[in-house]
This record gives structure tokens, C-alpha cells and sequence, in this order.
């Protein structure tokens, strides 16, 4: 174990929670699901390599990056992530119906920003059987 707390932000992530890391990078397993060049091609040097092996675990065909860049797009926490989502064959009868979800799922979102008292964290406990299990495939 290098360090106990990895910064994240304003955030201390428990290494429990973090199941890869590079010279520049860490990956980690979400609470609630300022970068150079540098930073940026490891970031998504990282997401491709973690995305690839994610789809394969998951037994998906498909996967979805995504940035959520200021507070109106839904950003919630103040610095730059990626959110990898891996994807199957029937997840949607017709792919497109997706939109309809994510525009309901940004009304949702919307609200919740307000008073979000209905998200409740997951324990350290919880999100180190979910690093855990990731660990096993990443090198």
C-alpha cells in the first residue's frame, strides 16, 4: 500500500477504494457511481485500457465514456473523471431510447442537486468488495 488516503479534490479516497494506479493516475470505485497534456493521455490511455477489460468482465459488447464538465452538465464533484459504462445487447430494444433515459435521468439529476437527500454514500466496506473485484483483472 503506497499511501492510506489518495486525493481527490477536495476528497480523501481510502485505498481500499482504488483498484489501479500509474505513475500519473488512479482508478477507483465510485461513492455515489487543473490536467496537463500528460495527465489527460494517461487519463484516457487509463479509461481505454480499464474500459476494454470492465466490457469484458461485465460480459458487455459495448461501452460509454463520459465527462461531466461544470454543474449544469451534472458535474458534482469540482475536477475532471471519467465515468466507463459498459454496455449489452438488449440493454434497449431500440439503442436510441437511451436519450429518453438520460434526459430523465438529468431531470432526476436536476432535482437531486437541489436537496439530494434520497443518494446515500456506500461504506468503505461496500466499495472495497467492488475494488476488490476489479483488482483481479487489472494486471
Amino acid at each position: 500500500m503506497a499511501v492510506e488516503y489518495y486525493d481527490f479534490g477536495p476528497h480523501k479516497i481510502h485505498h481500499s477504494s482504488v483498484f489501479y494506479t500509474s505513475n500519473l493516475s488512479f482508478a477507483f470505485v465510485n461513492l455515489r457511481p487543473a490536467v496537463t497534456d500528460d495527465e489527460t493521455i494517461d487519463l484516457w490511455r487509463i479509461a481505454k485500457k480499464l474500459g476494454r477489460q470492465l466490457e469484458s468482465y461485465h460480459k458487455a459488447s459495448s461501452l460509454s465514456f463520459g465527462i461531466q464538465d461544470g454543474p449544469q452538465a451534472g458535474q458534482t464533484v469540482p475536477h475532471v473523471h471519467i465515468h466507463i459504462l459498459p454496455w449489452k445487447s438488449g440493454d434497449y430494444e431500440n439503442n436510441d431510447d437511451i436519450y429518453d433515459d438520460m434526459n430523465e435521468k438529468e431531470k432526476e439529476l436536476n432535482r437531486a442537486l437541489k436537496v439530494d437527500v434520497e443518494r446515500k454514500d456506500r461504506s468503505i466496506e461496500e466499495m472495497a468488495l467492488e475494488a476488490d473485484e476489479y483488482r483481479k483483472f487489472v494486471f
